[in-house]
């Protein structure tokens, strides 16, 4: 085989790899992506107690009073994807887009109770969701739908864009190299390629039953709480790896880029965020599933 030929095919190879990339990328942002969703839905119902796992399972039954006959929920994992799903009927469920987010300048000091007016961001809906979903005298259609609301959110909370942001739309507006592939956008990245490969590499693999040490570790705090490490997130690690310099004191170009060290010190960070997504996600769901009322939380958003 000839160099020139070996030339065309490597070069046909990284066409194809950045095409499936862009492709990925495509459309609006959805936190995580639907691999990542999965994952975190996946880790979640491996760590439900055996009561949670049949309530859920007699819930998703109900999957045909959604009426979203495009957007089906068979198992927990399509639960935790379907309110991405549903985006495309912007006419019908445009209400709830804002509620995939809260995001805070990374250069200012953090305050849950900011850009969360009536509700309408993503902490105030995890607990408005699980409060839904505990309460037996509801509808099913309205319980399942709250199921998947919840899920979703509580896996977009964990990624740092969607609560970080440096005046680019939580890195949307970031044209940003991933490796060889050009000019994608920094919360595409965080969402698809990045996750996946963070997920699909993990030894051992981030779905599975997880020990009640690990879990007390993992599983802890409110949804402000997880906003707030997102934050941090975006602001420590996100931003200062696409820029390599500190975004909150350096003036930095319209062009950012991870390099494969970037993206090796990401990765870990990554992980972590998708295990701590899924154990609270068992634990809330064995929250809103067991007897009794749940507390009442601490409102995040003000007037």
């Amino acid at each position: 085989m000839g160099a020139r030929t070996v030339r065309s095919r490597f070069s046909y190879l990284i066409a194809g790899f950045a095409l499936a990339i862009s492709v990925l990328a495509s459309g609006p942002a959805m936190a995580w992506g639907a691999y990542g969703h999965r994952a975190t839905a996946a880790i979640a119902l491996a760590n439900v107690k055996p009561s949670t796992r049949a309530a859920i399972a007699r819930l998703i039954a109900a999957d045909g009073q959604l009426g979203t006959p495009d957007c089906r929920i068979r198992n927990l994992e399509d639960a935790a994807t379907w309110a991405d799903c549903i985006r495309r009927d912007g006419w019908r469920w445009g209400y709830s887009f804002a509620w995939h987010y809260r995001t805070a300048p990374i250069c200012e000091a953090y305050d849950p109770k900011k850009n969360c007016s009536g509700g309408n961001c993503i902490l105030a809906q995890i607990d408005r969701n699980q409060r839904i979903l505990a309460d037996e005298s509801l509808p099913s259609n309205v319980r399942i739908e709250a199921l998947a609301f919840l899920v979703h959110f509580i896996g977009d909370v964990h990624q740092p864009l969607h609560s970080g942001d440096d005046d680019d739309k939580g890195g949307n507006d970031r044209v940003t190299d991933y490796g060889i592939v050009p000019d994608l956008n920094l919360h595409s990245i965080w969402d698809g390629p990045l996750a996946e490969r963070a997920i699909s590499s993990a030894q051992p693999s981030l779905v599975r039953h997880y020990s009640s040490a690990e879990r007390d570790q993992l599983a802890a705090g409110t949804p402000a709480d997880w906003g707030r490490e997102s934050w941090q997130l975006a602001r420590d690690v996100v931003y200062p790896g696409a820029f390599n310099r500190d975004v909150c004191k350096d003036e930095v170009p319209e062009h950012a880029a991870l390099d494969q060290e970037d993206i090796h010190a990401a990765i870990p960070v990554v992980q972590r965020r998708i295990e701590q997504a899924g154990l609270r996600m068992a634990r809330m769901l064995d929250e809103a599933f067991a007897p009794g009322p749940l507390p009442t939380p601490e409102r995040p958003g003000g007037s």
